[in-house]
């Protein structure tokens, strides 16, 4: 008969995530737990500047186990990650200029950045009315540690910086 394995993942404070596993035995006193790899960082309404900065603290932003800087997530531990990002447009009028939202990777190992995802709206309104659209975009990428992932926007005056509109996160699968 194979041995039951139970996992639970606790968090405190929303950024202390802790992964644990038991097979029903006790655990040596040594053993320490895993601290689960993963970020959700909010929209910040005062980002003027491209790739976008993000709100890594309050409200319903975390990171644990990974590095927010400069408006980048910095990888410190090499697997498979699912990586997403969510962008809310929205304008008071329409001229249909497209819209492109990319999540791009910068490492001291590529002479340039690479983009991994990207996504392009077209034809997203009627020219003089208000207008609303999001973008999703969502994959597993195997990254490496010093890997730096950013978002990056064409039109940063159009996008709506509410936490639950626009947000950037990934965890470590």
């Amino acid at each position: 008969m194979q041995p039951v394995v139970l996992c639970s993942i606790s968090c405190q404070y929303m950024a202390e995530c802790q992964t644990s596993c038991t097979d029903g035995q006790p655990n040596p006193p040594s053993e320490k737990k895993e601290l689960r790899k993963v970020a959700h960082l909010t929209g910040k309404p005062n980002s003027r500047s491209i790739p976008l900065e993000w709100e890594d603290t309050y409200g319903i932003a975390l990171v644990s186990g990974v590095k927010y800087k400069k408006g980048g997530l910095v990888i410190n531990d090499t697997g498979l990650y699912f990586v997403y990002s969510k962008v809310y447009f929205r304008g008071q009028s329409c001229n249909n200029k497209p819209l492109s939202h990319k999540v791009y990777m910068r490492n001291s190992k590529y002479p340039q950045d690479l983009v991994l995802m990207e996504g392009k709206i077209m034809n997203y309104c009627t020219t003089g009315q208000m207008w609303a659209r999001s973008s999703y975009l969502g994959a597993v990428f195997n990254l490496t540690s010093a890997d730096h992932l950013y978002v990056n926007v064409s039109e940063l005056s159009l996008v709506s910086f509410e936490e639950s509109k626009t947000f950037f996160g990934l965890y470590k699968l």
